[in-house]
């Protein structure tokens, strides 16, 4: 753990003050750390009411105005979940990448967002903003991942803020339960969390020295999921002026098609909520008389054992937040139509296929695993936004390096981009390449560039807009730092799988 420098130390008291934020909800007080000092951290902002008692289940509401100051000097608990490595390890993950898995405690007061600010901006006036929303399949995910802190980038810029936030998944943020649809309320309450923190970042960012029209939303796999079920369900008020989606979109992820809710009913009767309940009765004895702990220990414990049937709590098409349309809505203009960023890593399910041992998996298998879930939606995905004119930029990443990727066979694998981004490849897993921070600092640049003018600045650094027979954005092919590549080379072996039916 890194140690917590002295304010009165570091700084004078003028700069001290600025770490005393007043906001919506009340002054918050965060604080600064001793490995990036030129970085303001204020960490664990609630934006939303605990979703405990009733609230549980339900759609998101605003936190409420606090009667003293926010003590924002430290990460909040991720919200209930089991790790997925309890099923899948050993993986990619728990052996060579842990700082990319969440880890520590869980907490149902979770609906807080970390805010990373530079002290001493390099430029005046307000800066732009990156929003980040993290994967794990929209069922574990959280704050308390390792990889995922934006100081080393802030400290090294000073030029951008960062906020990252915490939202419902699992059972929790998206429970499908009869008694919620009985009341018009069966929404994705985990997309509305990311929604409600948006709005809270809108309403609040300038106080951080953000500024609120240069906002960028951005995530990885079923976080690149959430920014376009977002860029689809506000396409009027999408609040931000950017997007980046990162081995993800509508277009490579599933629904659940549990319509009868019968997985909440059964989790229900396992844990003494049966008996002949109501849809409504049902859904407050599950509120009232059956914990967290519980609900996570069943789950764990159902999935581990390999019972049937098969549950999954995952988004569902409402209406609201995610659509079962999403191409006809794309080409009827019902999107926001946002300038936007979208790549993929060249071993996407490296990572994700079944733990073999060192040897590594088949390779084979693997290339037909990526071309399918990753590389081919995000080619149709392209020619989609293109064919509705919508600008994207196509990035392609060949980049690995032995602190991150230790055996040959790894590759650029899901995820394992994220380390350049936020900068802590620097951090763990051994000492960088000098290859590894080129690619890291040309990478962060140019997302900086898009954050400020997501239009024009990015083919003024050489990266052009795509188009079916243009070029897209590579990153350490051949041991070049980044490079253009043709589009059409991304699009070999996408014959033999279908389109996408969304």
């Amino acid at each position: 753990m890194r140690s917590l420098i002295s304010l009165g130390l570091l700084l004078p008291a003028a700069t001290a003050l600025s770490l005393k934020v007043n906001t919506t909800i009340g002054q918050v007080y965060g604080m600064i750390n001793g490995s990036t000092p030129g970085v303001a951290q204020f960490l664990g902002v609630p934006f939303a009411e605990p979703p405990l008692g009733d609230l549980r289940f339900a759609p998101p509401q605003p936190k409420a105005h606090a009667n003293s100051t926010i003590d924002a000097t430290k990460i909040s608990p991720n919200c209930p979940q089991y790790p997925l490595t309890t099923v899948t390890d050993p993986s990619v993950y728990t052996i060579d990448s842990p700082w990319l898995q969440p880890y520590g405690p869980w907490s149902e007061d979770c609906l807080t967002l970390n805010i990373w600010a530079p002290l001493h901006p390099r430029t005046s006036g307000p800066l732009p903003v990156l929003i980040w929303l993290f994967g794990g399949g929209f069922y574990e995910g959280g704050l308390l991942t390792n990889g995922f802190n934006p100081s080393p980038w802030i400290q090294r810029t000073q030029e951008h803020i960062v906020v990252a936030v915490n939202y419902r998944n699992n059972i929790f943020g998206f429970p499908n339960a009869a008694g919620l649809a009985a009341t018009n309320q069966n929404t994705n309450q985990g997309l509305l969390d990311q929604r409600l923190a948006v709005e809270w970042v809108r309403d609040n960012i300038a106080a951080f020295g953000g500024d609120r029209s240069r906002m960028v939303l951005w995530g990885q796999s079923s976080g690149a999921a959430s920014v376009d079920y977002f860029n689809f369900a506000w396409p009027a008020d999408p609040i931000v002026h950017g997007l980046i989606m990162h081995s993800g979109s509508v277009f490579a992820t599933g629904a659940s098609k549990d319509v009868t809710h019968s997985n909440f009913t059964f989790v229900a009767e396992q844990l003494g909520c049966g008996h002949n309940l109501t849809a409504s009765e049902e859904l407050a004895c599950m509120r009232h008389n059956v914990s967290a702990e519980a609900l996570v220990a069943f789950y764990e414990n159902y999935t581990l054992g390999a019972d049937a049937p098969a549950l999954k709590f995952t988004t569902i098409v409402d209406g609201v937040t995610k659509f079962a349309n999403f191409t006809e809505r794309a080409l009827e203009g019902n999107y926001s139509g946002l300038p936007a960023i979208l790549g993929t890593n060249a071993n996407e399910e490296a990572s994700l296929v079944a733990w073999v041992g060192p040897q590594g998996p088949n390779q084979t298998y693997i290339h037909h695993q990526t071309l399918e879930t990753d590389q081919c939606p995000a080619n149709y995905y392209n020619q989609l936004r293109y064919n509705t004119s919508a600008l994207t930029f196509r990035w392609y990443n060949l980049a690995h390096f032995p602190n991150t990727s230790p055996r040959p066979w790894e590759g650029a694998y899901h995820a394992s981009e994220l380390p350049l981004l936020f900068g802590t490849y620097q951090w763990y897993g051994g000492a960088p390449t000098a290859l590894q921070r080129a690619v890291s600092t040309r990478w962060q640049d140019l997302y900086l560039a898009f954050m400020k003018d997501p239009v024009h600045a990015l083919p003024r650094m050489g990266w052009p807009a795509y188009t079916p027979d243009g070029q897209a954005m590579a990153f350490g092919a051949n041991g070049t730092v980044s490079s253009l590549m043709p589009v059409s080379a991304l699009a070999v072996g996408c014959a033999e799988f279908p389109l996408p039916t969304q």
